[in-house]
């Protein structure tokens, strides 16, 4: 079984979630503005690299957790990897995609268009951590049913 968060941009929300996932960010307290940037993957995800799928890392029962952008076009990827799968001839139900994008708030949106969308990493960045701080417990709370779903099926 993998998991795979994905988000607008692979930078911002699916890389804070697959971070929760493997431990490297803690899921009983939020986390500081540095831990949130020492993150690999976070805020550094070029336009041109959405749509890439990542290896973030492995959780504490063996799952391999990915992430991945999908920009605009989620329906159009997730039906393009679950149709490469069945062509590989891999069931769909080893495969796990969490949507984070519900869990984001607008400073994040905010900050994310102005770091990755036009450059101001200097005042996008920040702008995303602190959403990110303020929605940090929903998206503990997501991973905790994600691996609530990874524990059942064992």
């Amino acid at each position: 079984m993998k998991v795979i968060y994905n988000c607008y941009g692979s930078a911002h929300s699916s890389v804070l979630a697959a971070a929760i996932h493997t431990g490297v960010l803690p899921h009983e307290r939020i986390p500081t503005k540095e831990e949130i940037l020492n993150v690999p993957h976070y805020d550094k995800t070029d336009t041109e690299e959405i749509g890439t799928i990542y290896y973030f890392g492995e959780d504490e029962l063996g799952f391999k957790v990915y992430i991945v952008g999908m920009k605009g076009s989620r329906k159009i990827v997730k039906r393009a990897i679950f149709s490469t799968l069945k062509h590989l001839g891999i069931a769909r139900t080893e495969l796990i995609l969490v949507d984070t994008l519900p869990y984001v708030n607008n400073m994040t949106l905010i900050g994310g268009f102005l770091s990755r969308g036009l450059g101001l990493i200097s005042i996008g960045r920040p702008l995303t951590v602190y959403g990110l701080q303020r929605s940090y417990n929903r998206f503990v709370n997501l991973v905790g049913d994600v691996k609530e779903r990874l524990a059942n099926l064992q």
